[in-house]
């Protein structure tokens, strides 16, 4: 399964929830929906204007990690 650590690269860059999804030009409640991992899915675009607001790679947000959610999404 794909773990999301988008509240790490926060606390390093001393950001808060609601200025990255000023920035990246989402509502609070879905940057939070990514944050708690609860996201189903995860558009580039919005992937790309994450990893220039908090000036990372998408490595440092995405963490794979082997887990029994795999059979849940199908493959």
């Amino acid at each position: 399964m794909i773990i999301i650590n988008v509240d790490v690269m926060l606390a390093k860059r001393k950001m808060s929830v609601t200025e990255l999804a000023d920035r990246v030009g989402i509502t609070i409640a879905n940057m939070s929906v990514l944050k708690t991992g609860k996201a189903k899915a995860l558009k580039f675009s919005t992937l790309n204007k994450i990893c220039k607001a908090l000036n990372c790679q998408p490595g440092d947000i995405l963490e794979y990690v082997e887990g029994d959610d795999e059979t849940e999404m199908g493959d």
